[in-house]
């Protein structure tokens, strides 16, 4: 059985969380590989391009910030629960929006990152 552990986020991670607080659109795209994927909002945005222009309309357009207050390593997998803020429309949002970032990364570059809003669990 792999228990999640409480852990150090990987570097790339980290370089990716400090370009997002900074507002810094290079160092953010930086940190992807070129064939990664997003998924934000159940949307798929594939390869370098795409993620280039989601992360200058949502993400630096949007000033978003993350705090992190978890950060979890599962089976390969960094999960990081933030505390999201920004200037996005933020109708039916609690007034402290935590979100799961789980990032995939491979030979120090971000390969995958799926954003979920998860809800509480009946179990």
């Amino acid at each position: 059985m792999n228990t999640p552990t409480s852990t150090a986020l990987p570097p790339v991670v980290a370089e990716y969380l400090a370009a997002v607080n900074a507002f810094d659109l290079d160092r953010m795209v930086a940190a992807f590989a070129e064939d990664a994927y997003v998924n934000d909002a159940r949307r798929e945005i594939s390869g370098i391009a795409a993620i280039r222009a989601w992360a200058e309309k949502e993400m630096i357009g949007d000033h978003v910030t993350m705090e992190p207050i978890e950060v979890v390593a599962h089976y390969g997998q960094t999960i990081v629960r933030s505390r999201y803020d920004g200037t996005y429309d933020k109708t039916d949002l609690p007034a402290e929006l935590v979100m799961s970032d789980y990032f995939s990364v491979r030979d120090g570059k971000i390969v995958s990152l799926a954003v979920i809003r998860n809800q509480p669990s009946p179990y």
